[in-house]
């Protein structure tokens, strides 16, 4: 059976932390829980998601933040990602944290850093990972593509791309990564985003103006 997913806009970014799971078995995961974590766990009982992981696409704030919590609440629930160039970033949570006005943000320590080519499982199904740099130096994608579906953070929105603008950013290697590992998926490819609505890997590759 296909996987279910459900977006829940989590801080005052409106980041889209995704719950991922199979129907029948009730078992997924919890991708990019950067903050409310009570509105996050009132959408677990509200799926009855049985969360075995949790993935982050990145370590920005509004991805990342609530993920060493969710893990205590999961009784350690392993995190997967991002890939470990951004640990600079997960362990400057806190600051990061109280620049926003996030307060309590712990740091996150991954229990399993990922590399391009790796493979994460969530509930039987297979998700190829993508290392795309630019937006942060270790933001990676989640492909699954027998269904057709990938979590791609903030490397390509719906008409737009990360920023770069950060001093760590790098605008020629995310739109290299966009053009090489993303647009060759396939148009029919449908991509959940870090913020905003979905898309499709056509659409982007036929309108969005970052890739003209």
């Amino acid at each position: 059976m296909p996987l279910k997913a459900a977006i829940v806009p989590v801080t005052p970014f409106q980041q889209n932390c995704t719950l991922l799971w199979d129907e029948e078995s009730k078992k997924g995961a919890v991708v990019d829980p950067g903050g409310d974590l009570d509105r996050i766990e009132a959408a677990i009982a509200k799926t009855g998601l049985i969360p075995e992981k949790i993935l982050l696409t990145h370590g920005h704030i509004d991805h990342a933040g609530a993920a060493t919590a969710l893990r205590e609440k999961l009784n350690g629930a392993p995190i997967e990602g991002p890939h470990q160039a951004d640990k600079f970033l997960l362990d400057g949570l806190p600051e990061q944290g109280r620049s926003f006005g996030m307060h309590d943000v712990k740091r996150v320590t991954p229990d399993r850093w990922l590399e391009e080519g790796d493979t994460v499982m969530v509930a039987g199904a297979t998700f190829s990972v993508l290392h795309c740099p630019g937006h942060s130096p270790g933001s990676v994608v989640f492909v699954n593509a027998a269904q057709r579906f990938a979590l791609v953070g903030d490397v390509l929105f719906r008409g737009s791309i990360g920023r770069t603008d950060f001093p760590y950013g790098d605008h020629d290697a995310l739109i290299g990564a966009i053009k090489t590992k993303l647009l060759p998926l396939g148009d029919d490819l449908v991509f959940i985003c870090g913020h905003g609505p979905m898309s499709t890997i056509g659409e982007e590759r036929q309108s969005n103006p970052f890739l003209a």
